[in-house]
């Protein structure tokens, strides 16, 4: 009965602004609204048309004014949530905008749970569960080109993608039934050979789509990125001059860093969040020492490693051993305080970039060298990407089935045994799209969005 229920809910940011909307959805909105909202003229808003505005004041119970508002509204099934919505322009306060809000309650409204009018037009069937996430995404983006990917998601480029692959699997399996139960039927024998050679493309895409979630996360989350080294090679001078603010004390004594600073920088479209440790080395000193171990560990959870190396004295024993210990992680050499040496004279791989974080020498260098390791080149050429676990772990378990369809296939006899496997490759993958999931799992997706979308 909840989901019949006129709710509202404050769909802008609570605090000082110049607009703040409160946003109405369901059968009662516009009833709602004609007992709080008058005009001038005393305009008939039970008969507003859709997709108008109109310029008015909030009353209150006792006819006194509570705000100079504009309103509009949006005719179901022609709106967001499908439903009659209407919303309420006022202005922005936590005051003005909450004595707002307390007259729609009064008149009938139900305030909406988390993310309830985004639920509402995949309940509705408006858009899919696919793109009822990529909405969240879009309020999260932090980079343009995350932006970019979940906007192309909230269109519907999952769920295109979804859709065919459970279109091309439900014709396999219609036709490998029906050659089982009517055999002797005027109807086309599909042999295990056939099924087969159906069901590549279809693995392909779906290892496709499952490969491209290694871009994808990191489009969607950003990726972390440890600046780590002895002391004194430069490392917090490397984040100052990276975020282009003194951000982290530095001084010419080796151990001034002894906690992790960490701050997101935005490379083209790629978030990251840089983490500046403490100098790794031997050292007595029992808080240098936590610090050290705390490196270590951020090293560890890190997607990237910027080894900084003093470039006056080269890589010595002490930064080896720290080699070795990334040996297995992406990582980036860096030497510092170039501007204090003769460069014709270094020599270096084409793993490592020459900087000064002193001049700001190299530094566009190792940012594009970043961006380079992640292939986010690749990303603005891609329609698809998954940026969503939970969708990459649905394909993950739909690939599964698929590959126990095909060895199954390897027994011609046993063709009516694969269509039980692609049938859950089918039904697992309606769970991207919201076709075939569990309204629990629906509950906990919608929860993470705030209470005004």
């Amino acid at each position: 009965m909840r989901d019949l229920d006129t709710i509202c809910g404050i769909s802008t940011q609570i605090g000082e602004s110049g607009i703040s909307i409160i946003r109405i959805s369901g059968n009662g909105g516009l009833n709602i609204l004609s007992k709080i909202f008058k005009t001038k003229k005393n305009v008939d808003i039970l008969s507003m048309a859709s997709y108008t505005m109109k310029h008015g004041f909030i009353v209150d119970d006792r006819g006194e004014t509570i705000d100079e508002v504009i309103v509009s509204y949006m005719r179901g099934p022609k709106s967001f949530t499908a439903e009659d919505v209407v919303e309420i322009n006022c202005h922005g306060g936590i005051v003005s905008v909450n004595r707002v809000l307390k007259e729609v309650l009064k008149c009938g409204a139900r305030l909406s749970d988390r993310g309830e009018f985004t639920k509402r037009a995949f309940l509705n069937g408006r858009i899919d569960l696919s793109q009822a996430e990529a909405v969240f995404d879009i309020i999260s983006s932090k980079t343009d080109l995350s932006m970019d990917s979940a906007l192309k998601q909230s269109m519907g480029s999952i769920s295109y993608e979804i859709q065919s692959l459970r279109e091309e699997l439900i014709s396999i399996i219609a036709h490998i039934e029906a050659t089982v139960d009517f055999p002797e039927d005027d109807i086309e024998e599909i042999t295990c050979g056939k099924v087969k050679e159906l069901l590549i493309p279809i693995i392909d895409k779906v290892n496709e789509l499952i490969h491209s979630f290694e871009v994808g996360r990191i489009v969607r989350e950003g990726i972390k990125v440890a600046i780590i080294g002895k002391p004194n090679v430069g490392k917090s001078s490397l984040l100052n001059a990276l975020l282009k603010e003194d951000r982290a004390i530095v001084t010419e004594v080796p151990g001034t860093t002894r906690d992790t600073i960490e701050e997101l920088i935005n490379i083209d479209g790629l978030l990251i969040k840089i983490i500046d440790t403490a100098g790794i080395r031997n050292t007595s000193d029992v808080v240098e020492k936590i610090g050290v171990d705390i490196s270590f560990k951020k090293i560890d959870e890190s997607d990237l490693v910027l080894l900084i190396i003093d470039s006056k004295f080269g890589i010595c024993n002490e930064d080896e051993i720290i080699l070795n210990y990334i040996d297995s992680k992406k990582h980036i050499l860096v030497f510092n305080k170039i501007d204090l040496i003769n460069k014709s004279d270094f020599n270096y791989d084409k793993n490592s970039v020459l900087i000064s974080a002193k001049t700001g020498e190299g530094i566009d260098d190792l940012k594009n060298k970043i961006y380079e390791l992640f292939l986010l080149g690749e990303v603005k050429n891609k329609k698809v990407s998954i940026t969503n676990v939970r969708h990459s772990d649905v394909l993950i378990r739909a690939s599964m089935h698929l590959n126990e369809a095909m060895l199954i296939l390897k027994d011609v006899y046993s063709i009516d045994l694969a269509s039980i496997d692609l049938r859950n490759a089918w039904t697992v993958l309606g769970e991207i799209t919201g076709d075939s999931i569990k309204e629990e799992i629906i509950d906990e997706i919608f929860s993470k969005f705030c209470l005004g979308k």
